[in-house]
């Protein structure tokens, strides 16, 4: 009786045992697969990438960022995403917060509006902002004012506020939610104001989110394209960052030029991501 369960006993144990070995197997398919998948797509971006180095020469590459456009372009593309990600940071900190932080009537809704901008494309925004600023009252008044946004460097900076805002907001958000509001209570608790609070202990706590989403901020500046077009226009030695170099250096059948815009770009980028990553990127 003792060796028929004790059989039993053995029995049912090297059936779980070959079930488990199934299931890891199962699951090491499964992780080959997921792996496999993975690096065909970064095998596909990394083509793409390598297809604009290898089509351009050394040669093309330094006589075309030596031409006075193209270091134009860079100028301006470089002052306007930083004084726009000056901006996004002044506006969005407080904004984020309020929304991590708060509960308050008419929350819920303002944080569906503020990520509208970051769901339809960059076109609409530059269309909505010229309608806004460049056909109403509001648009002429500022214009009596000395304040020409559209066509103009200055709707460049808003252009790129109006698109990326809504994103840095969206990053320190997520930020200031992961760090505990209790340490906050503790320092009103020792005499220190909200304000106090927030300055001392909340915002270095959140040095890694700001840093991220400040870098990755300006670089969307630098790359805002549609929203830019629309709005500020694509004239050359006015209005033209470098997406708008790449796109007037295409129009005109200039393929090199275009390439080298390319190029910069994607190496502004990828800078700008190795940042973010280090800065807890993956977060987000």
């Amino acid at each position: 009786m003792k060796k028929g369960l004790g059989y039993g006993k053995r029995k049912d144990s090297n059936l779980y045992r070959c079930k488990i070995e199934q299931k890891t197997d199962h699951m090491s398919y499964f992780k080959k697969t997921t792996i496999i998948i993975t690096f065909l797509f970064t095998f596909l971006i990394l083509a793409v990438i390598f297809g604009f180095i290898f089509k351009l020469t050394p040669e093309g590459f330094i006589s075309n960022i030596k031409s006075e456009e193209m270091r134009f372009a860079f100028v301006l593309s470089l002052i306007t995403s930083v004084i726009s990600t000056i901006f996004c940071m002044l506006i969005s900190t407080p904004t984020a917060y309020a929304i991590a932080r708060y509960d308050f009537f008419g929350g819920r809704l303002a944080r569906i509006i503020l990520d509208l901008p970051i769901s339809f494309p960059p076109i609409v925004a530059g269309l909505g902002l010229l309608i806004i600023f460049g056909t109403t009252s509001l648009g002429i008044a500022l214009e009596d004012l000395g304040l020409k946004l559209v066509f103009s460097p200055a709707g460049i900076v808003l252009a790129q506020f109006f698109v990326n805002a809504p994103y840095t907001t969206r990053i320190l958000a997520s930020t200031f939610s992961d760090i505990d509001p209790r340490y906050e209570l503790v320092a009103q608790t020792l005499g220190k104001t909200e304000l106090e609070s927030f300055l001392k202990v909340t915002l270095p706590m959140a040095r890694s989110g700001i840093i991220g989403s400040t870098v990755i901020t300006w670089a969307r500046g630098m790359a805002e394209f549609g929203a830019v077009l629309i709005f500020a226009g694509g004239i050359a030695m006015k209005t033209e960052t470098l997406p708008i170099n790449l796109f007037l250096n295409l129009s005109t059948g200039n393929i090199e030029g275009a390439i080298t815009s390319a190029v910069v770009l994607i190496l502004i980028s990828f800078v700008t991501l190795t940042i973010f990553e280090k800065f807890g990127g993956g977060k987000f």
